[in-house]
């Protein structure tokens, strides 16, 4: 059984590479059963977005 230690250093790789099946299905069990884990989870896709948005509109704002 994986680890919250474990658990959250495979979502931030996440966001680098794409998981391997076992990965994947070893980090979706553990978020299915470990709250802190599951909105840690919901809250790196939230800032993810977050700071997209952000340096789009930045982006933007340098083009005017």
């Amino acid at each position: 059984m994986m680890n919250c230690r474990e658990a959250t250093q495979l979502m931030s790789e996440s966001q680098e590479r794409k998981l391997s099946l076992k990965e994947s299905m070893s980090l979706g069990m553990h978020t299915m059963m470990c709250k802190g884990c599951h909105n840690y989870k919901q809250q790196m896709g939230t800032l993810r977005k977050i700071t997209r948005a952000y340096a789009k509109g930045k982006n933007e704002q340098e083009e005017k």
